[in-house]
C-alpha cells in the first residue's frame, strides 16, 4: 500500500489521464484523535472521455462521486488496483445541441398563453423565468424538448386551467381541420 501524500488523481503526470481508476482505500476514523474504528472501501471513478462527467462506485454500489471523492480524500493509505488510460490521440466526442422544439410547437405555446390573458410580451419572460434565465428569451421555438416540458409545468402551476384550455384549442384545431 502506498501512503497517501497527495490525492490519488495527481499521483502520477508523467501518464495519460485516465478514464478510470480503482483503488481499495483504508480509512481510519478519528474524533479529536481519538481512534473511534476503521474501514476498508473499495473505490472506482470513471468517465467516458477526457473530461467527461465522471461516475463512481463505492464497494461495487453506485454512488455520487462526491461521496467517492471524500473517500479518497479520507484515506490513511490506498492501492491502485485497476485503472484505464486515456489515448492520448483520441479527440473528445463531439456535443451537439440538442434538439429544438420548432415553430409548429412554440406557436402551439403561444395560442395557449395568449388564450389564459397572458399578453403575448410576457411569453418570453414567463418562458425565461421557467428555464432559470436572467432574461427574456428571443423566441419560443428555440426551447429544447425538456425546456419546453419545464415551461409548460411553470404554465400549469401558475395557470391551473392550463390543461383545460390546451384541451380546447386542441379540439378546436382538430375540427377546423
Amino acid at each position: 500500500m502506498t501512503n497517501q501524500t497527495q490525492t490519488p488523481e495527481a499521483a502520477d503526470t508523467s501518464k495519460p489521464p485516465a478514464l478510470s481508476r480503482t483503488w481499495r482505500v483504508f480509512v481510519e476514523y478519528r474524533v479529536y484523535g481519538e481512534f473511534w474504528g476503521n474501514a476498508t472501501y473499495e473505490v472506482t471513478l470513471s468517465r467516458e472521455y477526457v473530461g467527461g462527467d465522471l461516475s463512481a462506485t463505492v464497494d461495487g454500489q453506485p454512488a455520487e462521486a462526491d461521496r467517492a471523492v471524500n473517500i479518497l480524500n479520507s484515506a490513511a493509505t490506498y492501492e491502485v488496483l485497476a485503472e484505464t488510460l486515456s489515448d492520448p490521440t483520441t479527440p473528445a466526442p463531439l456535443q451537439l445541441p440538442a434538439p429544438t422544439i420548432g415553430k409548429a410547437r412554440a406557436h402551439s405555446l403561444h395560442k395557449i398563453m395568449g388564450a389564459l390573458g397572458i399578453s403575448h410580451a410576457r411569453h418570453y419572460g414567463l418562458a425565461a423565468a421557467a428555464i432559470g434565465e436572467p432574461v427574456p428569451l428571443g423566441s419560443l421555438s428555440d426551447l429544447t424538448d425538456k425546456e419546453a416540458g419545464r415551461v409548460w409545468a411553470h404554465v400549469c402551476r401558475l395557470y391551473p386551467n392550463a390543461p383545460e384550455v390546451a384541451q380546447r384549442i386542441k379540439a378546436k384545431t382538430a375540427a377546423a381541420a
